[in-house]
């Protein structure tokens, strides 16, 4: 029976991505049959993993999903005040959210319950793209869109450090909305980004993450992606 560490283990279980499995198991909420997990360590099926009082299982049929993201919702399964997502999603199967769209944004989302897919998706540092369409308040010429796409000086709020955002790809759609293509995730960035130059966001959808399209689908649709789409996926993830 094969052996696999302890840390892709949780995460084919669904739980968390396996840095974040990393960080349970060196706070010692893992144990393998009755021991604390140390990293490094492997497990098999037979054996019993718990993460504190809970049991987990590897989930042998993975599934990912593109979700259009309504307005009005947030980004997490659940929430105090019943705005999570967790509704629009089956239970039971360990599925989980790839990144977040904040409150006020909609369309596209990917969601699984692969954890390491989601770690691959989700690390800035690979440039994956994500395509928006921006609507805004007042109208804009093109040195806007020249400059946006230079890169714009905002706060990361992670680390609240000065940056400059990275650049990126910006098209007019008509005067007063536009298409953008970025590679961060940065909190809120596109709307930063635009109040930086007096711009008011009225609407912003995401329409593409790297090669998966939103489409013609409906707020609140959830769609199993096609094993042309996975496949195509997983080879841009590879390249990285």
């Amino acid at each position: 029976m094969e052996e696999i560490r302890i840390n892709k283990y949780i995460s084919k279980s669904g739980v968390c991505s396996r840095r974040a499995a990393d960080k349970l198991i060196n706070e010692g909420h893992v144990t393998i049959n009755g021991v604390v997990a140390e990293t490094g360590s492997k497990v098999t099926e037979k054996d019993i993993v718990r993460i504190d009082d809970d049991i987990i299982n590897l989930i042998k049929d993975i599934k990912v999903y593109a979700f259009y993201k309504p307005v009005g919702y947030i980004s997490s399964l659940s929430d105090e005040q019943g705005t999570g997502i967790a509704s629009f999603l089956p239970q039971g199967m360990g599925l989980f959210p790839v990144g977040r769209l904040d409150k006020d944004s909609e369309g596209l989302m990917l969601i699984t319950n692969d954890g390491n897919l989601m770690n691959e998706i989700l690390n800035a540092s690979n440039g994956h793209e994500k395509e928006y369409i921006v609507t805004t308040r007042q109208k804009f010429n093109n040195d806007f869109l020249v400059k946006m796409a230079k890169g714009v000086p905002i706060t990361n709020r992670a680390t609240g450090k000065k940056i400059i955002t990275a650049p990126c790809k910006t098209e007019a759609l008509e005067d007063n909305s536009f298409k953008i293509t970025i590679i961060q995730g940065l909190n809120r960035q596109i709307r930063r980004m635009c109040g930086y130059f007096d711009i008011d966001v009225v609407s912003l959808k995401r329409v593409r993450i790297m090669n998966i399209m939103l489409g013609n689908m409906r707020p609140g649709e959830l769609k199993e992606l096609s094993q042309s789409e996975l496949i195509k996926l997983r080879r841009m993830l590879e390249k990285v």
